[in-house]
């Protein structure tokens, strides 16, 4: 690996973080495991949260101080929102909504819209009135919006306008957003949208807003079962707000106002949503959004505007390193940090990504939409680089890694589920009882389903995820594993592995792969492939061939779409 090569200024040097110990007596030497709990505490001094009961999550990003300057870039056009605009913008909308539209205290307000500079005034707008909001995917099917956007009880929708006859078709009044931020304001389909920022409101009322109060709706990716509403509370996102964005960047040494975010990852995505409409705009950074992804205008915003930051999932890393091999190193040498998340990135982006970009911190982090996001993340010094770990438990946070099978609470080292504990943990899913109890227990614990084990230093390393373990005569496989060793293939572009069922095996391993253009290969070189790398029981039994690997819009791969392309058995 090329972690010998890393220069940068960008690390401070080694934090005063204690050693990892394992002994029953915490609190007199804050060891970071209990052997009698089972309970692995945060290895970062304990952040007090805001105690005020009646304090929403807006007017916690706003009572931050800073010397930011522009807030928003559109990536296309240039167009920007400085900071003195934003509040003022915030409120508009919020006035607008409440005066114009009759939106209240509690009612749902639906966002489906791809990235733009508008995505966070509308959202700050709408949780401002302590209205709830709900966003999904703007490329979602119908009867997946529908089933969201009746199931949520939304009243109105901020989406394009494509999408609004859809809508209209269900009952849900919209409005709709222009994509192109120099739009005609004359445009009739604009009128509504255009008096909602247009400042000529009266002041709206505000009522009492909890931080227990409902704040968004968000629904889970439905890898693993049907998608579900994942309810957070105001006081759910200010965790987000404190713990997550707010104390990572506390830990390096440029001033947030020197940074610039490249939003690339979706803001109707927990991630995209914490870091790009709450937590870094707290910060007083410059955010430049890209409305759809493509290498080209990725490279050319980079250097346009000096990008620092580059939060991304496994695709958009990949896409990354292409675009650092083509490029000669002459372009995106503004980078300072590059962030993967949402899904486990495979060892040889990893490589790859540092033998390109060597003085590019490159870290990790762990967060569930039911977690708020908040949960782990890495952290690289001058004398300890970890890559490959999703990184350190963020403050406050407490986990547990259980064996799925006995329920005993497992030391480093030992592989199990993951369970989380603190003040990100939602307050249930949307009128499904039974899967909030299932999930989050009588003592707060959030049963995340992920396989992890936490290493003597403190990281924590995914696995895979338990419901999609393939079970092999007795042995466990995770998937995860194999796509590792199909990601390795110099001829393979991706990869996904899922189980089949099997009389005599119970399950086993099928592999759907996609090889690079013009590239033509056997199923059973690749299998051959495979075998030579793994333990007998793990080996691939048959190869599918596709054109694409079904992802969500995080980059987790959809296993159960995967799954339906399956006979019943093999």
């Amino acid at each position: 690996m090329a972690s010998s090569k890393m220069q940068s200024n960008y690390f401070h040097s080694s934090p005063k973080i204690p050693d990892f110990q394992t002994s029953n007596n915490q609190s007199k030497n804050h060891n970071l495991y209990s052997d009698e709990t089972g309970v692995y505490s945060s290895k970062h001094p304990r952040i007090t949260l805001p105690s005020d009961p009646f304090l929403d999550v807006v007017s916690c990003v706003f009572s931050h101080k800073h010397n930011g300057k522009t807030a928003l870039t559109d990536a296309a056009s240039g167009v920007s929102i400085s900071y003195s605009e934003l509040q003022p913008l915030v409120k508009s909308m919020a006035s607008g909504l409440h005066h114009q539209m009759g939106v209240s205290k509690g009612d749902v307000v639906l966002i489906l819209l791809p990235n733009s500079i508008y995505f966070p005034i509308i959202l700050l707008g709408v949780l401002y009135l302590g209205a709830v909001v709900t966003t999904l995917n703007p490329l979602s099917s119908f009867s997946e919006t529908k089933k969201q956007t009746l199931g949520s009880h939304a009243r109105f929708a901020f989406t394009v306008l494509e999408k609004a006859n859809e809508l209209n078709s269900i009952g849900i009044s919209t409005i709709v957003v222009p994509e192109n931020h120099s739009f005609d304001s004359n445009e009739p389909q604009f009128a509504t949208f255009r008096k909602l920022i247009s400042h000529h409101h009266d002041p709206v009322p505000r009522g009492i807003i909890k931080q227990d109060d409902t704040a968004a709706i968000l629904y889970s990716s439905g890898t693993t079962g049907s998608s579900k509403g994942v309810v957070l509370s105001h006081r759910n996102l200010i965790s987000a707000v404190e713990l997550f964005v707010r104390f990572e960047a506390s830990q390096y040494e440029f001033a947030p106002e020197d940074n610039v975010y490249l939003a690339v990852i979706p803001m109707f995505h927990i991630y995209g949503l914490v870091l790009f409409t709450l937590g870094i705009l707290s910060l007083g950074t410059r955010i430049v959004v890209m409305k759809k992804f493509s290498v080209d205008e990725m490279v050319r915003a980079i250097d346009r505007y000096g990008v620092t930051h580059f939060p991304g999932v496994p695709p958009l890393v990949s896409a990354l390193i292409r675009a650092g091999k083509g490029h000669g190193g002459k372009s995106l040498k503004s980078l300072k940090q590059v962030s993967c998340g949402a899904a486990p990135v495979s060892t040889k982006i990893i490589e790859e990504f540092l033998h390109y970009f060597p003085k590019v911190d490159f870290i990790q982090g762990y967060g569930v939409s039911e977690s708020a996001a908040v949960g782990t993340r890495g952290f690289n010094t001058r004398d300890l680089h970890n890559y490959t770990s999703a990184g350190l438990l963020a403050p406050n946070m407490q986990a547990k890694v259980v064996d799925w099978v006995t329920g005993l609470h497992l030391p480093p080292g030992k592989t199990g589920e993951l369970w989380l504990r603190g003040s990100g943990i939602m307050k249930e899913y949307l009128n499904n009882v039974e899967a909030t109890s299932s999930t989050v227990d009588k003592d707060g614990w959030l049963h995340t389903g992920d396989i992890v084990y936490f290493d003597q230093n403190g990281y924590l390393y995914i696995v895979d995820r338990l419901k999609e373990i393939i079970k092999y005569k007795g042995f466990q496989i995770a998937p995860a594993d194999l796509e590792d060793v199909l990601a390795s293939h110099p001829d393979i572009l991706d990869a996904a592995v899922t189980g089949i069922k099997d009389e005599e095996a119970g399950e086993v391993p099928v592999a759907f792969v996609v090889m690079k253009p013009g590239v033509e290969t056997s199923e059973s070189s690749i299998i051959d492939f495979v075998a030579k790398q793994v333990a007998p029981y793990k080996k691939v039994r048959k190869v599918i061939f596709t054109h694409m690997v079904p992802r969500s819009a995080a980059g987790k791969i959809l296993r159960r779409q995967l799954k339906d392309q399956l006979p019943s058995r093999l």
